[in-house]
This record gives structure tokens, C-alpha cells and sequence, in this order.
């Protein structure tokens, strides 16, 4: 029971990455997203895998835990690439 409710946690959670990332890909700007954010949470990602695979307990959990640090992962891809379009048209970012 723990699991599944780590896995609903995991998934709701994940629900904002792809439309964060549909958002970010469409604004082609890096205005008004934070990089350090998205950081923390990649981290967040990668401590709770580790965490699982540290006790053995590496289940269907753990692939809402690497489908969330893709999606977040690809996110700062995106940042990066939208930072540098961004530069190229002389948008500045705060």
C-alpha cells in the first residue's frame, strides 16, 4: 500500500512536467522559468531513485520516479535551448 501511494504522489506530481515542457517548447523563451528550480527538483528525482535503489524496494515506483526525471530533465534542456534563442534575438533575462 505505501508503494501505491508513493506511485499516486509520484504520478500527480508528473502530470505538470509534460504540460510545463509543451508550454516551455511552444514560448521559444526562457523568460520566467528558473533553472535553479528546475535543478532542485531534478535532484529531488535522482535522491528518491538512489533511496530505492539503496533498499532493494525498486518497483513500478521506481518508473514514476525516472518518467518524472526525464520529463523534468528534458525541461532544462529546453531551458537551455530557449535561453540560447533567447540571446540570439537580444531578450534579456532577469
Amino acid at each position: 500500500m505505501p508503494q501505491l501511494l508513493e506511485t499516486i504522489m509520484l504520478v500527480c506530481f508528473g502530470i505538470s512536467w509534460p504540460i510545463s515542457l509543451y508550454k516551455n517548447v511552444k514560448s521559444g523563451t526562457a523568460v520566467g522559468i528558473s533553472p535553479v528550480f528546475i535543478i532542485m527538483i531534478i535532484i529531488g528525482y535522482i535522491a528518491g531513485i538512489s533511496a530505492k535503489l539503496m533498499t532493494g524496494s525498486s518497483s513500478y515506483v521506481l518508473i514514476a520516479y525516472i518518467l518524472n526525471l526525464l520529463m523534468v530533465s528534458t525541461n532544462l534542456g529546453v531551458y537551455f535551448h530557449n535561453k540560447s534563442m533567447d540571446k540570439k534575438r537580444g531578450v534579456a533575462l532577469a
